[in-house]
């Protein structure tokens, strides 16, 4: 086989009178054409041969595999030669290095081009300048993977800095956010906001959410729920910004928490969630967590923050970290389900009932019941408003009384009256169906069984008191416990004993 080294892909040649083939390869670099492959076919089609584009470890990138001489490729490859043209008798090669400017005059790629004739002027320079052409197209999708890579990377950097927020690492956080956003998390305080639209509208509704906010908020594509962002927001300029995205917008929902310390953004985001459902049906589409009466605000704050610490004391001898932990992964795990928690912590379900069973277990409670789930999640929701009873370890313990004590008060009973009587107006009897529905601990066929009815009547029941109420029940979460407290308040339902240490534990408070 005799070789020779060759003008590179972008030595002038004489221009042929046929310059059809010209206007066709120009084509292919207009926005709906620039695809290598079609370039390739064009090529081997137009010429008359059999053409390959390969990368520089020969993985074939386009076209058909060719045989090629191993020592003429290693030269081509590394830059000694740009081009080659070669015959064996029966075919007649030609090959051109396709630059790549970040390996300097290494080439990225190799276009391989064998047919039996002899490349005449015009086909050489056909081959010349469709190498031109393929260096543009593999330059652009270069750039283009680079920037996907660039936009994943980004993506999931905003979500490690949000799941280290929700296990209350703010010092990590911020450490994470400070080389690409300085200044995003110096505040002690956010709002956290989940806007709401369909999934295939998701990543455009989360880049307007990055353009409107201009880099003033965290902005997270939801990892739990596909239709949701979620958006961090430091300063009150972020709500005004999002609601004036919403405004409008069809399909599109927006729900904001009360402002909140950054080490209580799990808190904030369950708000937000909550929030969520009441903007569902709202006509402006927007609704904010603070707008409606919650019943802990209704309990005394002294005896609520008591009884709080009375039910948590079994954690308080766990190091600061592992409690932490542990509460935080409870607190979303009480307010959706153990894989929707394990993907916005970015641990696995496994962990997250592990780390639950853990925190059930040192304190006596059994989560399969949902009143037990309700008073656990008001014990915890408590700590994160207040701040722990005993931080230092130095108070003498409070008496933390019972939680029917707490019910008791007269502003709560009227509230939940209020809030349960809004079913009675339905002739299907919804009252009575959710008091069973809540006593079976939401287990529609269990509930059908005790009432005689279908589960699908459950369902429907269940169903058609959300918008009563203006709160979410079938997907569990906050709305629902507040639903369970005002059934507890008014004596519907009895409510449930918390708050005894497991002394088999090895870590709990009583183990010796």
């Amino acid at each position: 086989m005799a070789g020779r080294a060759d003008e590179g892909p972008h030595t002038q040649q004489p221009r042929d009178s046929d310059t059809t083939w010209a206007e066709q390869l120009l084509d292919h670099l207009r926005p709906a054409g620039r695809d290598p492959r079609r370039v390739v076919t064009w090529l081997g089609r137009t010429v008359g041969a059999t053409v390959c584009l390969q990368d520089t470890h020969g993985g074939l990138l386009a076209g058909e595999r060719l045989p090629l001489d191993t020592a003429v490729l290693a030269d081509v490859v590394t830059g000694r030669i740009s081009a080659a043209a070669l015959e064996d008798g029966e075919r007649h090669v030609r090959m051109v290095g396709i630059r790549d400017p970040e390996r300097g005059p290494a080439a990225g790629a190799v276009l391989a081009v064998a047919r039996r004739d002899p490349f005449d002027r015009r086909a050489a320079e056909i081959v010349n300048r469709t190498a031109s052409v393929l260096e543009l197209l593999l330059r652009e999708r270069k750039l283009t993977d680079d920037g996907h890579r660039l936009r994943r990377a980004t993506a999931d950097l905003r979500l490690a800095i949000l799941q280290l927020l929700m296990v209350e690492d703010t010092v990590s956080a911020r450490r994470v956010a400070a080389g690409l956003w300085p200044g995003l998390l110096e505040e002690d305080t956010a709002c956290v906001y989940v806007v709401e639209v369909s999934p295939a509208e998701r990543d455009a509704l989360a880049d307007a959410c990055a353009h409107i906010t201009e880099g003033l908020a965290l902005v997270v594509r939801c990892p739990a729920v596909d239709g949701h962002v979620i958006v961090v927001g430091p300063r009150p300029a972020a709500g005004d910004r999002l609601r004036s995205l919403v405004d409008g917008r069809p399909g599109t929902f927006l729900g904001g928490s009360l402002r909140q310390r950054l080490a209580r953004t799990a808190t904030a985001y369950g708000q937000a969630v909550s929030a969520l459902a009441v903007a569902r049906f709202r006509p402006d589409q927007t609704a904010v967590y603070a707008e409606r009466t919650h019943p802990e605000r209704l309990m005394d704050p002294v005896a609520l923050r008591a009884w709080s610490a009375g039910v948590l004391r079994p954690l308080d001898r766990l190091p600061h970290h592992v409690r932490a932990e542990l509460l935080a992964t409870t607190r979303l795990g009480l307010e959706f389900t153990a894989v929707a928690a394990a993907k916005v912590l970015g641990v696995s379900r496994n962990t997250v009932r592990a780390r639950m069973d853990r925190v059930e277990a040192l304190l006596g409670t059994d989560f399969s019941h949902l009143t037990t789930r309700a008073a656990v999640r008001l014990a915890l929701n408590s700590e994160a408003v207040q701040g722990p009873y005993d931080p230092d370890g130095t108070a003498a313990p409070a008496a933390s009384g019972r939680l029917g004590d707490l019910l008791g008060s007269a502003a709560l009973r009227a509230w939940a009256r209020d809030l349960l009587g809004r079913l009675d107006a339905d002739g299907r009897d919804l009252r009575g169906t959710l008091r069973a529905w809540i006593a079976a601990d939401s287990n529609a066929e269990r509930t059908a069984r005790d009432l005689g009815v279908h589960a699908q009547t459950v369902r429907d029941h269940v169903r058609a008191a959300e918008p009563v109420l203006e709160r979410q029940l079938l997907a569990m979460g906050s709305d629902l416990y507040e639903v369970v407290l005002a059934h507890l308040a008014t004596g519907a339902l009895a409510a449930p004993v918390v708050g005894q240490a497991n002394p088999g534990q090895p870590d709990s408070p009583v183990h010796e």
